[in-house]
Parts: C-alpha cells; structure tokens; sequence
C-alpha cells in the first residue's frame, strides 16, 4: 500500500531503516533500543523519548482535553464515538509535539509514541487498574480497543498521525502488589478464548504499531522475555509487524531479589527479553546489550532487526527520514471549543442508569432547593480518573448543579457530609464531623443528589497514595463504611423527597446500601473533566442516560474467587452463575425502545427498533450468544447503538464477532461448535436478573444451526 505522505510503501521505509542501521556502530544501534534513544548527528537521527500516554486524552504534558476514563468509554458500548475519541486526542498529540519540537523540547510524554490503550481483561473488581480497561468482556474490549487504536494512528497509507501501543501482553490483571514477581498459572483455554482476543483484534483489526509486555510471568515465563508471547504467537500466528516494548524496568524483574528468579544477572536479562522478541527498554537494562552481544548471548541480527522496527515507526510518523503532512497541525487544536463540546456529548454517553423509581428527571419548576452532597459532589480527582492531562476547566458535580439550577433560580445547598474514606474531615475533630450538616441539607431540600464512590487514592495502579487497599488493589468492593452511613442517614432526614445517588468511580462497587437508600442511582465512572455538567444534565431531563455496563456489579465479596486465581470460572457475566446486583451490559434510560423481526445468521442480524418514549435518545441493541456445550454461560457477540426520535422506528443491520460460533483450541486455533445456537436480541442481556430490572419485552430470540 502505498502511503499519501511522499509515495513510498511499507517495504521501501523498512529499507530506509536497515541503510540507517548498517551505518551504526553497536552501541550506536543499542542506544536506540533504549525509550530515552539517543541522538546521531553523524546520520540526522534526533533525540526521541517513545515514553509517552494517552489512554483517555494526551497526558502528563500540560493542558489537554480530558476524556471520561477508557471504563466510561466502554460504558458507551459505542466504537465508533471511541474511534472519534481517539482522532480528537490524535490531533492534540500531533499539535503539542509541533510545538515541542519548535522549541527544541525532547522530554518525555513530549512524543508521539503513545502507550494506549490498555486493554486487559477486568476479570475482577478489585483490581486497582481496571478502569484503565475495557471491561471484562473479550468482544467489547476488542472493538472498542481496535477502534481507538484506529482512531488515534489515523493511519494514511503506511503513514501514521500517532502510533498506540496495546498493553499489557498478556493476561495481567493484578495483584499489583506482587506484579513484579506473580506467575499467572493459567489453562490455554481461558487464555485464548478470554485473556487473548483484545490483542489479537488490536494487531488484525486494529493494525496497531506496538505492543507493551506485562510485569508477570506467563506460565513460568517473564511477559517481557517470553518467547511464546512475543515470537510465537504476536508475530508468527499474528504477523504483527510493529515494535514491542516492555514494561517500565520490567526486565530488571527478571533476576531481581523479589523478582522472577528467572535470569543470574542484568545482562542475561537483557539477553532474554531481546531474544524473545523485545525491541525497546523502557528502563536501561538494554545498556548491558552490547556486552551481552560480545559474550555471545544475543545474536548481533537480531540487534539489527529490533533497531529496524524502531526506526520504522518513527518513519511513519515523519519524525526521521523526511517529514509528515501533520507537521503544520497548529497548537491551537489543543483544547478547542469543539473538542470540549465533544467531551461533554462523550460524558453523557458514558452515565448509566442503574435505577429509577420515577424520581428522574427533576422537573425544575416544581423545585425551590436541591441539596449536593457527598465526598465526591466538588472531588476534580474523581472527574480524572489515572494517566489523565490537565484540562483546562473541571466541571465537578456541585459545579454542574449549581451551573443548571441557579440559572432557573433554583437555590443549592451543599454539603461534604463524609471524609471519602476517613473518619473524619478535618484533624482533631471526631469522627462524622461533617454528618449533621449533611443531615440539614437534606432536610431543607426539596431532592437530594447525594455524591458518592472512589478516586484514584483508593484504586490504581502500584502506588503509594493509595490507602485502604494492597500496592493499589482494593481489599474489599464495598462502598467505604462512612459513605454508606452517609446515605442511610441522608435517606432517612430527607423525609420521602428524592434521593439520587451519583456513583463516580473506575470499578465495581457493591451498591446494596446506596440501592436501598435512593430512588436514583447513577454510575458515572470517571467521567472526564466536564463530567459533572453531564451528570446535570441527566438529572434534569437534558437528554436520556444510554451508557451500559461493561463490568458485573456483584452483590459482595463473597461472589469473587480468590483474587489471584486467573480461571474465568464464576467470574464475569460469562461464568458468574450466581445473581449480580447489577449485570453486565445493563443500563436504563427515560425511553422505552421495543424490538420487533428479530433476524439471525451465521454473519450478522437484522431487528426493527422503535423509540416508544417522548424524547430522542439513544439505545444500545446487544446480541448474546449461548452455544451448545460450552463452558460460557453466554457471550457477547454484537453489538449496534442507535438514536431514534420519539416514535421512530428503523431497521438495523448488526454483524456478529468472527469468533460468535467458534472457540479457540489449546494452539489458539478457532474451530466451530456444531450444533443449535441460541442468539438474542436485547437492550440488555437475557438474564433473570436483567430483565427483572428492565422491564418485560427486553428480548427476541432465535437459532442458528451449524
């Protein structure tokens, strides 16, 4: 194929590349192996730092539009807005480098080697992490993963606008406390058919130019030295084609004295890595290469071809060898007016409704006071969510509130009410110090929006700033004692006025208490800078809630396996044979939508959808799959949102997953599963618990034989 850029093809760059490599000396090519590579004036190669994030905007470099994190993308259960996401944060990520590179700034998080997304498997709620993720569910996160990758490459021909970078390869999804050193012991069939598939998709799909290993060994084997994952599978049964990375000092894991135990030294780790199909160190372990490649460790070819795949993809992106159409992209793209419009429409399309007892939406005329309350009404850490940039505005909450009701002249009255997980406020004082003036509020108002959840100083990854919980993993998926306290007593000072609870956090959390102590509960997730003007404007009837869940919301604790088991067994929808609180793909909205000629085949279905309510909106048509003998319970295998105005109906075309009929075998090799299959249709999935919440008329089923 050949590219727009300057009419050269794939197979003249990587030429271009190995003339480039013959000309350096070994210690020339293994600075260029290293994320910090080094210039070569000699050969016009600049300084080039490949670390660089954007998992829901371009982050840790100053002013960017901050997205709702990748879990409340997922909740749009929409790859499309997701790839348009990913070519918004594109344009930026090409502005700040234009920029950058005026002023001679080579930094890090400066580049356009961008180490999103991550798409691993939430299998567990307690993972501080996962909302870095696309859920729990193999389809999901492979569609939304290859579109963001889509999205943000803009690829033209073999010329890229930024180059993702899917992590972490493979099957990582804690404990983060002991991801330095943990084996996930795992059976091949939960690792092809659960663990896999994103990054396949990420790779065929997706087309994506690299690919982070994981901290943990592998059935024995260090991720980042793992010749089965990073030669065997990634690029001889895959044909991927790009750089691999590791994780950051990853490497040093493998012989260091709580590590893998699975090298003597530094150099024969650096040996291991490279050997296995590792190109780039993100760390300096790489440093020890040459004296590996002079002790006849490494082959030297093997130096050459991992420095050819580096500097091909800085060829794709015209930043070495000549330049890209992207490099007059002005600065003034950063955070547009239409980006922040955009964001606000993406917020809204990540809310999900898990309750509504007729409370919602708020009629703002029949209301004279409306109470805020709660540890994360005005919390800008809850709106970000990790791995974020600086937006140049928040909307919290309470800000959102105020901004809609004081215009309508509707007072506010607020009140923080709990620490989100202390005792207490402020120092010195006892514990619940902020509890009666919360109880006030609640009394005086007319309804009562009541602000509750997590932040990233409760869940995320490996960090010290994280209490409560293990190196970032949350101990228990109960809500904070104080938080449920707070709404039980809210409930009762508030005398039968509405009570909505807005839930802000990255994962699961057990709602028992807050479901029977509202009339509304709302899960925003980390809803992104102007996340708090969305949740307004749901409350108000602005527009109807369409997001759907991509994880379970289980009941308790005691419904999670042990957290370091990586069987799927009785985890996730696929597997959870017990009943959720809340399941996965489901989601209210102020509409009801009917279905009706439900079609299915062996490719795609067809099903007429009709909005039966009073406003447009937004509904997501979901296609399970139960197949004969398999160990799922049923798999998602379709997916189609829609937006209809009041009263019309459409025909939609929806196409199945590749793997809908299939599984993969021990070699990762997809075979059919003969027999009868049962397809549904529906707004939800077709469990109990989900049409029981739902509503009657929530499905159309029908069976193809194989």
């Amino acid at each position: 194929m050949t590219g727009k850029g300057n009419g050269v093809n794939m197979e003249n760059l990587k030429e271009k590349a190995k003339e480039l490599v013959l000309k350096m000396t070994l210690e020339e090519k293994i600075s260029q192996m290293l994320y910090n590579s080094a210039e070569i004036k000699r050969l016009g190669i600049l300084a080039y730092n490949w670390w660089n994030e954007a998992l829901h905007g371009v982050a840790r470099s100053g002013t960017a539009t901050v997205f709702p994190q990748a879990i409340a993308l997922a909740a749009t259960f929409d790859p499309l807005l997701i790839q348009k996401t990913a070519e918004i944060i594109s344009t930026e990520a090409r502005a700040k480098f234009n920029a950058y590179q005026k002023h001679g700034d080579f930094d890090m998080y400066k580049g356009l080697t961008f180490w999103s997304p991550n798409i691993n498997i939430y299998r567990d709620p307690r993972w501080g992490r996962g909302h870095e993720t696309y859920g729990e569910d193999p389809y999901l996160s492979s569609v939304c993963g290859a579109a963001f990758i889509r999205g943000l490459q803009c690829r033209d021909g073999q010329y890229l606008k930024a180059a993702a970078c899917a992590k972490h390869f493979a099957a990582h999804s804690g404990p983060e406390d002991k991801r330095h050193s943990f084996n996930v012991d795992i059976n091949l069939y939960d690792l092809w058919n659960t663990y896999l598939p994103a990054f396949e998709a990420a790779v065929k799909e997706g087309g994506v130019e690299g690919v982070m290993g994981a901290y943990n060994r592998l059935l024995g084997q260090p991720c980042c030295g793992s010749h089965f994952l990073l030669t065997q599978i990634l690029r001889d049964k895959w044909g991927f084609d790009g750089y691999v990375v590791s994780d950051c000092m990853a490497i040093k894991d493998f012989y260091a004295e709580f590590g893998h135990a699975a090298a003597k030294d530094e150099t024969e780790s650096a040996a291991k890595a490279i050997n296995a199909g590792c190109d780039l160190d993100c760390g300096d372990s790489f440093l020890l290469a040459a004296k590996a490649v002079k002790e006849g460790l490494i082959n030297s070819n093997r130096i050459d071809e991992a420095v050819t795949r580096l500097l091909t993809t800085r060829m794709r992106l015209g930043i070495l060898g000549g330049g890209s159409k992207y490099d007059s992209v002005p600065y003034q793209a950063v955070d547009s007016l239409e980006s922040r419009a955009f964001n606000l429409e993406v917020s809204k399309r990540s809310i999900v409704m898990l309750k509504n007892n007729g409370a919602l939406p708020l009629r703002a005329e029949k209301i004279k006071t409306i109470g805020v309350i709660g540890p994360n009404a005005d919390n800008i850490n809850a709106l970000k969510g990790n791995y974020h940039g600086t937006a140049s505005k928040y909307i919290t909450v309470l800000d959102g509130v105020r901004d809609f009701a004081e215009k309508r002249e509707i007072r506010v009255m607020f009140a923080q009410g709990a620490h989100i997980f202390k005792d207490s406020v402020e120092i010195l004082t006892r514990a619940d110090d902020r509890l009666s003036e919360a109880l006030e509020v609640a009394l005086r108002a007319d309804a009562v929006i009541v602000c509750l959840g997590l932040d990233r100083d409760i869940e995320g990854e490996e960090a010290a700033q994280c209490v409560d919980n293990k190196g970032g993993d949350r101990l228990s998926i109960n809500l904070p004692a104080k938080q449920n306290e707070l709404i039980k007593a809210v409930r009762k000072a508030a005398l039968g006025k509405p009570v909505i609870a807005v839930v802000i956090s990255g994962g699961a959390i057990s709602l028992i208490d807050v479901d029977k102590n509202s009339d509304v509960v709302l899960q925003a997730f980390y809803p992104g800078a102007l996340g708090g003007q969305a949740v307004a404007q749901a409350i108000f009837g602005e527009f109807s809630p369409s997001g759907k869940l991509p994880v379970t919301f289980y009941a308790s604790d005691g419904d999670l396996p042990d957290f370091e088991d990586y069987s799927m067994q009785n985890r996730t929808y696929r597997y959870f044979k017990g009943a959720p609180l809340y399941p996965f793909g489901f989601g209210l909205g102020y509409c009801k939508f009917s279905l009706r000629d439900f079609k299915a085949g062996r490719e795609f279905c067809t099903v007429k959808v009709k909005n039966n309510g009073k406003m447009p909106a937004f509904e997501t048509v979901q296609i399970y799959i139960t197949s004969p003998g398999q160990k799922e319970i049923r798999n998602l295998c379709g997916l189609r949102p829609v937006f209809l105005k009041p009263l019309e109906e459409t025909e939609i075309k929806i196409n199945l997953w590749k793997n809908a009929f299939s599984r993969c075998d021990d070699n990762g090799d997809l075979y059919i599963v003969k027999g009868k299959h049962l397809l549904s249709a529906g707004f939800v999935q077709p469990d109990e618990r989900s049409k029981f919440l739902y509503g009657a008329n929530s499905h159309l089923t029908e069976f193809v034989s194989i």
